[in-house]
């Protein structure tokens, strides 16, 4: 077990099916969450959360709302957990060499054990990976000592972002976990439309960027940022944006998909003496990079001590 007060290492060189295993059910858990629970803006109707098990879908609505569920990826005790309202409850073990199949076929059959029929697009989105998740045998890659390292980072993270999210006073979503990319995000906006996207520009991407947003997150590296690290990007992006100073020094920006992002790399965090502090010295720094060029009223969103309410 990891010491509750100490940052673990996490790595992404030699664990890229590690991540990989735990990214696909990530996304079977999300995929049934998406399909009971009602739409909403930006897609935070189908994020997972970190809690202080693991990661869960949270409360999902059934039975015209009636009634919820919840399935939760228990880290510590190494299980699937599935929780309905009426009472009943069902787990299966998270064992060693358990493939991406046998989760799916686990998780879709015990549902139904309590009357909760799953019809999700048994596919995985955005990853390559052409084979639905029924049949992906070859990934049976799930560790407990990986998963413990994700989970108490993401923890730690998850915790830093809400202080900083609660110093916002616009819209702004929860800290919550997108399972395409497997990033941990936290989005602000300005409350004023963004530019229409291209005609052909996906049905996801329109409605995440209708509006303009200042986004941050952390992720736990891939194959253009083979580390972890965090980010944070403007849409629409603002010129010079990349030429604005960052905090701390080993911040640094980084062209993405033709537009910059600023990156600080969780390795370097962790060489850090402060490094709560120096995260939300990145957040900050990195929010008022784009905000002002942006033209956002930076004063008017600051959150008050309540005894100056």
């Amino acid at each position: 077990m990891i010491p509750a007060n100490v940052l673990p290492e996490l790595k992404y060189v030699g664990n890229e099916k590690k991540k990989l295993t735990l990214h696909l059910f990530f996304q079977i858990m999300g995929k049934v969450r998406m399909c009971f629970t009602p739409r909403k803006n930006h897609w935070w109707y189908i994020t997972l959360y970190v809690n202080e098990k693991g990661f869960t879908t949270g409360p999902v609505p059934i039975d015209d709302g009636f009634g919820s569920f919840s399935v939760t990826l228990n880290i510590i005790e190494n299980r699937v957990e599935i929780i309905k309202s009426t009472g009943e409850v069902r787990s299966f073990r998270l064992e060693k060499n358990l493939s991406v199949a046998d989760f799916y076929n686990y998780l879709v059959s015990t549902l139904k054990e309590i009357d909760i029929n799953v019809k999700i697009n048994g596919k995985p989105f955005d990853l390559e990976i052409k084979k639905p998740f029924s049949e992906i045998e070859e990934l049976q890659h799930y560790s407990k000592k990986y998963a413990m390292a994700y989970w108490k980072t993401f923890l730690w993270v998850s915790a830093v972002f809400k202080e900083f999210s609660g110093r916002f006073y616009g819209k702004t979503c929860p800290v919550h976990l997108y399972w395409h990319s497997m990033d941990l995000a936290v989005t602000r906006f300005s409350g004023k439309k963004a530019p229409p996207m291209p005609k052909e520009a996906r049905v996801s991407d329109k409605d995440a960027y209708s509006h303009e947003c200042i986004s941050f997150g952390f992720w736990a590296g891939d194959n253009n940022v083979q580390e972890p690290a965090f980010y944070c990007y403007t849409f629409p992006s603002p010129e010079g944006l990349d030429e604005q100073p960052l905090e701390p020094g080993e911040a640094n920006w980084i062209m993405n998909n033709g537009t910059p992002m600023a990156i600080l790399t969780y390795a370097d965090l962790l060489e850090m003496d402060n490094p709560k502090q120096k995260l939300l010295e990145f957040l900050e720094s990195s929010y008022r990079a784009g905000a002002e060029l942006a033209g956002w009223d930076i004063e008017a969103f600051k959150v008050p001590p309540l005894s100056e309410l």
